[in-house]
């Protein structure tokens, strides 16, 4: 249960982030290539597995036994992971795609990243990741205070 509890607050969090990358990646698409959506590889496969992670609540939502709910939940998790890796790391990098390190060619290199903005563009990806795990585990220790704040007026 402790670990079913920790995915589900996982990935809501990821919820949040996922909608703030899929919003402000359309504004930038906007501004840079003339279009809220460009059918771009990265922008379809974030959408894929945002849309993979939303059926995983919506797949939880469905089963009433909670250990049956953690198990295929975790099962499904596993899987949606797996599925994420190609949809966001492999299919960018192979197809041609406008963002930078389209055609195979690794992106973040020296013309698509100078030094300068790498001193902000690594700082502000480990400060994302942290507010990540720290709003993650925020709603985690929410959601167990919950369930003992029931468990005990159930009594």
């Amino acid at each position: 249960m402790y670990y079913d509890l920790r995915a589900v607050e996982f990935v809501n969090t990821g919820y949040a982030f996922g909608v703030a990358g899929l919003v402000t990646g359309s504004l930038w698409a906007k501004y840079t290539w003339g279009a809220w959506w460009s059918m771009d590889p990265i922008q379809n496969g974030s959408l894929i597995t945002f849309l993979l992670y939303l059926a995983y609540a919506i797949l939880r939502n469905a089963i009433t036994d909670i250990e049956r709910r953690a198990r295929i939940g975790a099962v499904y998790n596993i899987i949606a992971f797996f599925v994420m890796i190609p949809l966001i790391w492999i299919i960018p990098r192979v197809a041609s795609s406008l963002h930078p390190g389209k055609g195979g060619n690794p992106g973040f290199g020296t013309y698509d990243l100078d030094n300068e903005m790498r001193l902000i563009f690594y700082p502000a990806v480990i400060g994302f990741l942290l507010l990540g795990l720290w709003m993650a585990n925020l709603k985690f220790r929410y959601r167990k205070l919950k369930e003992h704040t029931n468990y005990i007026n159930e009594k």
